[in-house]
């Protein structure tokens, strides 16, 4: 979407709220109590049947599609180095499973049949299966009650839903290895903090989302990430864009950026010329107005060191925006927590979510 396709001002609170006909500002606010909703699950004991103290051999995650599978790919890049225990994302359940592993099918469909094969088979095998999907139809039919149940406790699209993907795989990596602790409680209070810094009725200097659909909004967009959890996050990002907003925007790996740019740069492509001269002489008037060009957003973790390692290379390059979980201009009353791994990748989905949301409303 361009500039002039807006037909809705990013701070025209009322405008926005109008052209929310299917309740999206809401739907993607719901990230904390998602979030909740899962601790409250695992404290009433929805975990007990994995939690038998005996660390398992590996965790497998298999997510359908979509922000499930994002989710896998986020944790297992999030706990490569500190969990006891390998985080192993796969397509189907791998033919070695059995009785010391643990096996999680995520998604939003109780009848995709790669989910309940999967399940099907590590009830077969004995491995302990823990279930973050709609409890119901084949899917309760293959697993016949020999499973842990973490369905979702409220309604949302599933572009909304990756924050509740990775509040059950982080349960369940605290329940077979208590070394993981994690705090899901607090990690919703930051994400409820983040919605009510994107709230529709704040201007859009003081609004992270709300910034980032304006500056989408003015040219193509690329996400970036320069490793595996942002860029899975990049991807997830670009899903929710392409099917919220209808905005196609890209996902890459920021080196394919960095190469990217300066082939542009070195040819004369970032102006849309094959010779930079004609660039030179180009009249508006004759020739019409310059092609745009895209506008890099690259994904980085607000860890100082590797901000600052991020900030260095793409130094020199005016179309590649770092985006971090503190970009914020003015948070007001709302302190931005930088936090660990997965509360950064939390928060910046969950603003990209919401940011998707203005992009559709701002259309009209």
């Amino acid at each position: 979407m361009s500039a002039a396709q807006a037909t809705v001002d990013l701070d025209d609170t009322a405008g926005l709220l109008e052209a929310d006909r299917d309740g999206l500002l809401r739907a993607s606010a719901l990230a904390g109590a998602q979030v909740r909703a899962t601790a409250a699950a695992a404290d009433e004991g929805a975990l007990e049947s994995v939690t038998d103290g005996q660390r398992p051999r590996t965790v497998i995650w298999i997510g359908g599609r979509g922000a499930a599978e994002a989710a896998g790919t986020m944790l297992a890049a999030a706990f490569a180095a500190s969990a006891g225990e390998p985080l192993v994302t796969a397509a189907d359940s791998p033919p070695w499973i059995g009785p010391l592993d643990v096996l999680v099918v995520a998604g939003d469909d109780p009848g995709d049949p790669v989910l309940v094969n999967a399940a099907a088979t590590a009830v077969r095998r004995g491995a302990r299966l823990v279930v973050a999907a709609p409890y119901e139809g084949p899917l309760r039919d293959a697993t016949a009650g020999r499973a842990a149940v973490l369905e979702p406790r409220m309604p949302v699209p599933d572009e909304f839903g990756l924050c509740r993907y990775l509040a059950v795989g982080l349960a369940t990596l605290q329940a077979v290895d208590p070394a993981l602790r994690t705090d899901l409680n607090a990690l919703a209070d930051e994400l409820d903090a983040e919605a009510l810094r994107n709230s529709v009725g704040r201007e859009l200097f003081t609004n992270p989302a709300k910034a980032l659909a304006e500056r989408m909004s003015r040219r193509q967009a690329v996400l970036a990430g320069d490793c595996p959890a942002t860029l899975a996050l990049a991807r997830h990002g670009a899903a929710v864009l392409l099917r919220v907003a209808g905005q196609p925007v890209a996902a890459a790996g920021l080196a394919d950026v960095l190469v990217a740019m300066r082939f542009g740069t070195g040819t004369g492509m970032s102006t849309g010329f094959i010779d930079p001269v004609d660039a030179l002489f180009h009249d508006e008037e004759i020739d019409g107005p310059l092609p745009t060009r895209p506008r890099m957003l690259a994904l980085a973790l607000t860890l100082i060191d590797e901000r600052q390692v991020l900030a260095a290379r793409v130094a020199g390059f005016d179309d590649i925006d770092l985006v971090g979980v503190e970009d914020v201009e003015d948070a007001g009353s709302i302190p931005v927590s930088g936090g660990r791994t997965e509360q950064q990748l939390a928060t910046l989905a969950l603003r990209l979510e919401m940011a998707a949301v203005y992009l559709r409303l701002a259309a009209g």
